[in-house]
């Protein structure tokens, strides 16, 4: 990505750090117009925080409690800058409030190509596979696999709890996001786990 101004551009530097709570990327800090050779000058006046390599967070912006997935999000851009994670599993569930569990990891699907030329931060339980538009949810500087889809994802991985599945599908129905016809198709699948479409069946 190249830069498309000739001066720092402040505001939009902010737009882009505010739509991401606070975070930014080197690449978006050159579009707004920062020299590369500036940014070590911001990080040494406070003004700039380094959170990862080539990611920043504005000092003056407010931490928020979704920071660290917006942090991980753009972690895992692509060449173009685009985040390519979406987080799963368990951990969609939880940020859908249909889990009580709290996991250290933070689960994450990645397109089956997804490379990066460091190791994935500790923090991060990757999981490659390929996901319909339909299944992505697109919150605020991150985005989240369907409930549905967690609750498959969950059932496959072999070390989740069967009674909190089924307590999400109940709770997934009965706050809209889970619907009849997604029950259904997931019982069509050949490779449903047989735990699991015995839950479905009860629904």
């Amino acid at each position: 990505m190249r830069a498309v101004t000739t001066s720092p551009d402040h505001d939009h530097l902010f737009a882009i750090a505010e739509s991401q709570d606070g975070y930014f990327t080197m690449a978006q800090a050159l579009e707004a117009g920062f020299a590369r050779s500036t940014h070590s000058y911001h990080v040494k006046e406070g003004n700039w925080l380094r959170e990862h390599r080539g990611i920043y967070r504005l000092r003056q912006y407010p931490q928020t409690e979704n920071g660290q997935l917006v942090l991980w999000s753009l972690w895992s851009r692509d060449r173009q800058g685009e985040p390519q994670g979406v987080y799963s599993h368990t951990t969609a569930l939880s940020l859908r409030d249909l889990s009580d569990a709290n996991p250290s990891k933070l689960h994450m699907i990645v397109p089956p190509g997804f490379r990066r030329n460091s190791e994935a931060p500790a923090v991060l339980v990757l999981h490659k596979s390929r996901l319909a538009p339909h299944e992505v949810i697109w919150e605020r500087g991150y985005a989240i696999t369907t409930a549905m889809r967690a609750i498959l994802d969950s059932a496959a991985s072999g070390d989740t709890d069967m009674d909190m599945l089924q307590e999400a599908v109940g709770q997934g129905l009965r706050r809209g996001l889970i619907t009849r016809t997604e029950i259904k198709q997931a019982k069509s699948r050949v490779d449903l786990d047989p735990e699991l479409r015995r839950i479905l069946n009860k629904f």
